[in-house]
């Protein structure tokens, strides 16, 4: 039971502070949940089975190449699981009416995001433990967030846009990127040191990401005062 509670407490607390930043029209509790919910369950379910088409054709047997380890950062891990993501935000939030303002991505995208990083970070914390879990509260649980808000940013904004399929794309790739790199540097943990880039390139996710926050903040429909 410990090991559980660990394993979901940063998930709450990123789900808590989210919620207190949509200062201005807050979201369904209901409708928070079954996103969340799709994404602890559907967005797992899409990513495993494009693991498969994805990663068992390349045989990246080898975790000493650069190379294989770039492959499976960007488009084996990166790619299928932001895309797992992307899925449910794109086609089951954004087209909702109560997905009413440009924050509203942000919120959705986390969400779904949370969802997600509640089941791998419980599978991870039952196997590895307590040092597991307290590792994992403050990397990887964070950065799945950060991700979220770097693509709920570009898809916030996307409704309401006449370039609505180019924006949730950037929003994708942004995600894909952040990842992407993220992982990259982990993965070539055999060159020494290099582990650093994952958290400068997390590091440069977060002051982005608290940017986009405040930004849609300040343009929400709902802010009268357009605070500034």
């Amino acid at each position: 039971m410990t090991l559980l509670l660990l394993a979901i407490s940063p998930v709450l607390i990123i789900i808590i502070y989210i919620y207190i930043k949509d200062k201005y029209e807050k979201e369904p509790p209901r409708l928070l949940v079954y996103n969340f919910i799709l994404g602890a369950i559907v967005s797992i379910i899409i990513t495993t089975m494009l693991y498969m088409i994805i990663d068992i054709p390349l045989k990246l047997e080898n975790h000493t190449s650069v190379l294989e380890q770039f492959i499976k950062a960007f488009f084996v891990v990166g790619l299928t699981e932001e895309f797992s993501k992307y899925v449910i935000v794109r086609y089951y939030a954004q087209p909702h009416v109560e997905y009413n303002e440009p924050f509203d991505g942000i919120v959705y995208a986390v969400m779904v995001s949370m969802g997600f990083a509640a089941t791998e970070n419980v599978m991870y914390v039952l196997q590895g433990g307590m040092e597991v879990a307290i590792i994992r509260a403050f990397t990887a649980v964070p950065a799945h967030a950060t991700f979220a808000i770097l693509m709920g940013y570009f898809m916030g904004k996307a409704k309401f846009s006449k370039n609505k399929k180019l924006l949730n794309l950037t929003g994708l790739f942004l995600a894909t990127l952040f990842h992407g790199a993220y992982d990259f540097f982990l993965f070539i943990d055999f060159i020494p040191g290099i582990w650093i880039g994952a958290f400068i390139s997390l590091f440069i996710g977060i002051i982005l990401a608290k940017k986009a926050i405040k930004n849609h903040q300040v343009n929400s429909h709902f802010n009268t005062q357009k605070e500034r």
